[in-house]
């Protein structure tokens, strides 16, 4: 399996700071978009500190795959899914710590959402109201339910989809890091086949986007770089409220040609850049989702 990524983040036009960042590991097939609240700032840290701590832990549990303690171990995930959950949990620790450490820093939070994949699966978490999209055979399936109140109200029956699009508070979130000591975190782990297109990005794109809109821009086929620039162009035509992130994620087989290898992985919270990457042949890890 070979997968190609293209990221961008953008300030908007209404904000004067970007506290959004993104995080393209093509080494390991990890992407992450965390969208920093706060103001002055101080999300900006949440968001960087997030981005940066989920990728150290990845990299220093490849071959220890046990070390999820003190979080404990799900039987119900695969290893995967054990690790970028705990890597989320201790992301929480270090917003926390850090407000602990930098008074002025009180206050700050960030969403998350995360995918990591291996030669079959994408194993994907989130936390808060930033979102996960899967195009397949043409259908675009949103994998991410919004943990925001008007998305609670959504569920309970009190608001239709098109209330909530315009209810005043569309941006109150329900779960984010650096709000307690422990953060809940919602995971799941999805088979994949060549051809199949994923999306992470922040509410800065769906809030002035709407799926269909999405939908519309993937099927008609265009390379990741150019259906992300035109996402984001889209939203700042539209007012450009909150910062807008935005992760392609494209599996092709491996029998595709190939890029150059790509270079060294980084957090970004600049202009997009494109990535590549095979994975070798290895022994699948112990899932629990249905083949459909």
């Amino acid at each position: 399996m070979a997968l190609t990524a293209f990221g961008l983040t953008d300030v908007g036009r209404k904000r004067k700071h970007n506290e959004d960042a993104y995080l393209l590991d093509a080494e390991r097939g990890l992407f992450v978009v965390a969208d920093g609240m706060g103001g002055h700032a101080a999300g900006e840290v949440a968001s960087r500190l997030t981005v940066e701590s989920i990728q150290e832990f990845i990299a220093g549990t490849e071959d220890d795959h046990d070390n999820t303690w003190p979080f404990g171990y799900n039987n119900r995930y695969s290893v995967d899914g054990n690790r970028l959950s705990t890597a989320v949990e201790r992301a929480n620790e270090k917003v926390m710590r850090a407000v602990v450490n930098k008074p002025e820093l009180k206050g700050m939070g960030t969403t998350v959402v995360a995918a990591l994949f291996d030669e079959k699966r994408a194993t994907l978490v989130h936390v808060g109201d930033s979102r996960a999209y899967l195009l397949r055979d043409a259908e675009l399936r949103r994998l991410t339910d919004d943990h925001s109140w008007v998305q609670e109200q959504v569920n309970a029956g009190i608001l239709s989809e098109d209330e909530a699009k315009s209810h005043p508070l569309k941006n109150v979130v329900t779960r984010a890091l650096g709000g307690s000591p422990h953060v809940s975190v919602d995971l799941i782990e999805v088979p994949v086949h060549a051809g199949d297109r994923f999306l992470l990005c922040s509410d800065g794109l769906t809030g002035m986007v709407g799926d269909e809109e999405i939908h519309e821009r993937f099927r008609s086929g265009e390379a990741a770089p150019s259906a992300v620039k035109k996402l984001v162009d889209m939203a700042n035509e539209r007012g450009g409220v909150d910062n807008i992130t935005a992760i392609v994620v494209d599996v092709e087989s491996d029998e595709a040609p190939k890029s150059e290898p790509p270079g060294p992985a980084r957090a970004t919270r600049g202009s997009g850049e494109s990535t590549a990457v095979v994975f070798p042949d290895r022994p699948a890890h112990h899932n629990d989702f249905d083949e459909d």
